[in-house]
């Protein structure tokens, strides 16, 4: 089954803020990749960010976060950034950031 790939207005931002042209081109590459099995490809996330996947990219630096609607056939794209453990930039850290603002609700 194909799924529908919806990038979330603050992921696309959060990708096109990567200068890299050529780590930008592989993320959308994993990205696309999300359209086949979404559910088998990442690792589920726990605690604040549960009912979320996370999917390495670029050299496991860098990561996609997304969920699964499995009744609409779509993968919602909510995050993408690169992992800094402790940093205040993680990607992680942004995505509870956001999950607490409201921010990151796909629907």
């Amino acid at each position: 089954m194909t799924y529908g790939v919806i990038i979330q207005p603050i992921a696309l931002k959060q990708l096109q803020g990567i200068a890299d042209r050529r780590v930008r081109q592989k993320i959308r590459e994993r990205i696309d990749a999300l359209s086949e099995n979404p559910e088998l490809q990442g690792k589920p996330l726990i605690a604040e960010l549960s009912g979320y996947l996370s999917l390495r990219a670029v050299g496991q630096r860098y990561r996609i976060i997304y969920k699964v609607d499995g009744e609409k056939v779509t993968v919602f794209v909510v995050a993408v950034g690169i992992r800094k453990t402790g940093s205040k930039d993680d990607v992680y850290t942004l995505a509870r950031k956001l999950l607490r603002l409201g921010l990151l609700d796909p629907e």
